[in-house]
């Protein structure tokens, strides 16, 4: 069973579904899978999951910081935030299901560019991909309480769109981060989309991937909409799936036709998704 939102323009659709090309880079809708559970218990499983973060926050990683810190061991809190972000999937009734793991070498960097429609989409990127990973995340999240504190130990880097010369700055610890052998994962949109949203794509993740020549791997996540989409207030139990679709040489590449691919890619997968949960 699903719904199908609606967009105020007039786009092109079939059967309810946004079918302009996903190459022009403009914003593309798609089914939404309902849950079969009532919203009060939704709306209990979200502060739950809620709850969990805050505590797994003060009582694990609040501790961690502090000792790590103390004997200089910073690098040992990436385990542990690896442990976290599984355990709070596990917490919230999460599953995650990766396919494609196949397609990476295990001796390369990458640059994992994806989608983004939930807070569930950051815990399962950075958990699923088999490779150590960094993050690019929203400078919002540095006024979090402990998790603002231990993104710079688990190579998590907050950029401010708002400040150009900041976010360069950014992009270059990125860089850095790569040259250790760290592989980085980059919500292209710049921030969560609405549930059933593809949203225009941001340039930074392929600045990134052609500074560094490192392939792009195009990542497609989908249920996560439903299961604890933005400002639906509800959380579910399900399956996230996670597709790392076959990497994409940056070499020689321009910079508009790498975007234009990545988000083809995505957005074919994101359909052949809809397609199978209907």
């Amino acid at each position: 069973m699903s719904e199908h939102l609606q967009e105020k323009s007039a786009a092109p659709r079939l059967g309810g579904e946004d079918i302009r090309p996903a190459s022009d880079n403009t914003k593309l809708t798609f089914a939404v899978q309902k849950s079969n559970k009532s919203r009060l218990a939704g709306k209990i499983r979200y502060w739950w999951c809620l709850f969990a973060a805050a505590i797994l926050l003060l009582f694990v990683g609040a501790p961690a910081l502090v000792f790590l810190y103390i004997i200089n061991r910073r690098i040992w809190l990436y385990p542990l935030a690896l442990w976290g972000a599984k355990t709070w999937l596990q917490l919230c009734g999460a599953n995650v299901r990766v396919t494609g793991k196949e397609n990476l070498d295990p001796d390369r960097s990458y640059v994992f560019a994806s989608n983004h429609r939930s807070y569930l989409d950051t815990a399962a990127l950075f958990s699923s991909t088999g490779k150590r990973i960094g993050l690019v995340a929203k400078k919002e999240l540095l006024k979090v309480p402990v998790l603002g504190q231990g993104m710079g130990f688990v190579n998590i880097i907050a950029i401010d769109r708002s400040d150009p010369d900041r976010a360069r700055e950014s992009m270059e610890k990125a860089k850095q981060v790569m040259a250790n052998g760290y592989s980085f994962g980059v919500f292209v949109e710049g921030t969560r989309a609405m549930p059933g949203e593809l949203l225009p794509f941001k340039k930074g993740a392929f600045h990134l991937a052609m500074q560094t020549n490192a392939p792009i791997v195009p990542v497609a996540i989908t249920n996560t909409d439903w299961m604890m989409g933005k400002k639906t207030g509800v959380a579910y139990p399900g399956v996230i799936e996670i597709t790392l679709l076959p990497p994409i040489e940056t070499g020689g590449r321009e910079l508009e036709d790498l975007l234009r691919e990545t988000r083809s890619v995505i957005a074919a997968e994101m359909r052949r998704g809809d397609q199978l949960d209907s």
